[in-house]
């Protein structure tokens, strides 16, 4: 490592920029740093005697401690000589650029996975490559259900997108998709009892491994006219395979699905028909339109088709994968995905009782009871909780609002457009830019340029609860007794809170039939949320019970908004908009 008395280190990091210089101490010196095209950063010194460069540092230290540098499906050893090579039953991607020295790309699978078939094709059930004395790739999905290598194997094989499996101790974790930074372990440092990968194989990959070992038998003309006629009937039993997939991509797959199936990478024409050409439309957001589809006569989907999403098919598929991993009561389950040119669009399950806006907000939905209305209020937050706790990667939401929470046949709230921003890529901020500026639920920090947290997510989620003990928009004009101008409605609410008197602030639908106690924990709650931020876990613990608040202050932001009067927020309309 290059020593501190030879440079000297600086870093500046403030609300205006953020850089790292550094300054020789000898001026004789002639250092040089550069991003190799081995991807580690080295520091390089002019030798006068050799009159040449020699390496002084490099970071990572190890070549295959940089990441995915033999892209995917590869095994890195640090033998100069072959830093790469490829797993079984797959080859080099691209030849020219390994010749180049680039093997980002990687490898690329010999013979496709037989998933569609793993449970009705006896002989075509996938299979597994032992792989040991190597380190695991990262982003390994934990099975708590899973105990056993067999059951570890059953869940793997259940997801089309599975590519290996490992278990450890009883603990099952699985890989989705590619297989980066695979590592091949030093021969001092190998432990027989160490961890094993099991890498999936098409039956057939593995059946023309064993044949590899036979001895070669001369093709002879009767043995050219039965393979050819062996090839024929393959052929008709791929179509007849084909044509009975279509069926069941759309439909026959239901039953599948509902024991825990894997996502379904559907093609473009299925979800076509499914929805009758794109015929009824349920709805449409920021993100694209929603259509009513039919897996079969009794059952159906929601089709998303999103408008701007500007990934790439790999990265929008890896995403989709790791989206769809995601269970809970309170999320929305995504059944599968079409990928096919610029097409882009998600299945997800079909809520009967639509969303929460239409039955707060318009006359002809159903009048949600308080104890309906504190149940969803809670399913959001335990949500909420989920995607920012309990996932493998934090997931901000980033557009909490009712029409963003969808009821199920029961009226069990379910969180729609989970993980958009990681589907939507560079364009997730242009489609909220749509909604900056207007009364809602965008937190501030949309505004300011403070960088995006999940107490975005908090603070929308306060605003909404607004709305649920209301059953009024918080951005139409709210006239109280005796005033002679409009109030917004969570200024107003939180002066009944402080003066004691919450139930004015409830839905008059609801004809009085409520529970003082919970509407007044809720506006506690929502004033705590759009205030102090805390995280969806307490959020949780309060409206279960478990703690307890005091009446808060006006929320400083709301207080800011009461001195403006009817002047323009920067958050919020002039309610005579």
């Amino acid at each position: 490592m290059v020593s501190h008395n030879l440079i000297d280190f600086k870093f500046v990091n403030n609300k205006h920029e953020e850089y790292f210089i550094f300054t020789l101490l000898n001026d004789t010196m002639i250092m040089h740093h550069r991003l190799d095209v081995s991807g580690q950063m080295k520091t390089l010194i002019w030798d006068e005697v050799s009159q040449g460069w020699l390496g002084s540092y490099s970071n990572p230290k190890a070549q295959c401690d940089v990441y995915a540098m033999c892209g995917p499906f590869t095994v890195c050893s640090d033998n100069p000589a072959q830093y790469c090579s490829c797993m079984k039953g797959f080859s080099i991607r691209s030849q020219k650029d390994w010749e180049l020295n680039d093997r980002s790309s990687g490898c690329v699978r010999n013979t496709p996975l037989n998933c569609k078939s793993n449970r009705s094709t006896a002989g075509m059930t996938d299979e597994f490559y032992f792989m040991s004395n190597i380190e695991l790739p990262q982003n390994a999905h934990n099975i708590g259900a899973a105990t056993s290598a067999r059951e570890c194997a059953d869940v793997c094989l259940r997801y089309c997108s599975c590519t290996a499996y490992s278990c450890i101790d009883g603990k099952c974790s699985i890989w989705h998709e590619e297989l980066l930074n695979v590592k091949q372990q030093q021969t001092d440092t190998m432990d027989i009892n160490g961890p094993v990968l099991y890498l999936r194989l098409a039956a057939k990959e593995m059946q023309t491994r064993k044949s590899d070992k036979r001895v070669t038998i001369r093709v002879t003309a009767i043995a050219v006219v039965t393979t050819l006629g062996l090839l024929a009937l393959v052929i008709l039993v791929v179509l007849l395979v084909i044509l009975r997939n279509d069926r069941g991509r759309s439909g026959g797959t239901l039953k599948n699905l509902q024991e825990g199936g894997g996502i379904i990478s559907f093609r473009y024409i299925v979800l076509q028909r499914a929805t009758r050409n794109f015929s009824e439309k349920l709805g449409a957001g920021g993100f694209g339109s929603v259509f009513k589809g039919y897996l079969t006569d009794s059952a159906t989907m929601a089709v998303k088709r999103l408008d701007g999403a500007c990934q790439g098919e790999k990265q929008f598929r890896a995403e989709v994968a790791s989206i769809g991993v995601i269970q809970h009561i309170n999320l929305v389950r995504l059944i599968g995905f079409c990928c096919e040119g610029e097409r882009r669009l998600l299945a997800y399950e079909h809520m009967p009782n639509r969303s929460l806006d239409s039955h707060l907000f318009q006359s002809n939905g159903t009048v949600l009871s308080w104890s309906a209305r504190y149940k969803i209020a809670l399913g959001v937050a335990r949500g909420l909780a989920y995607l920012h706790e309990r996932c493998q990667d934090l997931i901000i939401h980033c557009d909490i609002k009712p029409q963003n929470i969808l009821l199920d046949a029961s009226f069990v709230a379910k969180i729609a457009d989970f993980g958009m921003a990681k589907l939507m890529g560079r364009d997730f901020s242009r489609v909220l830019t749509t909604t900056r500026g207007t009364a809602g639920y965008l937190a501030p920090e949309w505004i300011s340029g403070v960088a995006i947290t999940s107490k975005v997510d908090v603070y929308s989620y306060g605003m909404v609860l607004m709305e649920i003990i209301s059953g009024r928009q918080n951005s139409l004009e709210q006239h109280t007794a005796g005033a002679d101008r409009a109030v917004f409605f969570p200024v107003h609410a939180v002066r009944m809170l402080l003066q004691g008197d919450v139930a004015i602030l409830v839905d008059e639908k609801l004809s009085g039939d409520v529970n003082i106690e919970e509407v007044e924990r809720l506006c506690k709650v929502a004033c705590w949320c759009i205030q102090d931020r805390p995280t969806m876990g307490e959020v949780v613990h309060i409206l279960e019970g478990l703690l307890d608040l005091e009446v808060p202050l006006m929320p400083r932001l709301l207080e800011a908004i009461t001195r403006s009067s009817y002047q323009t927020s920067p958050y919020f309309c002039n309610p005579s908009e």
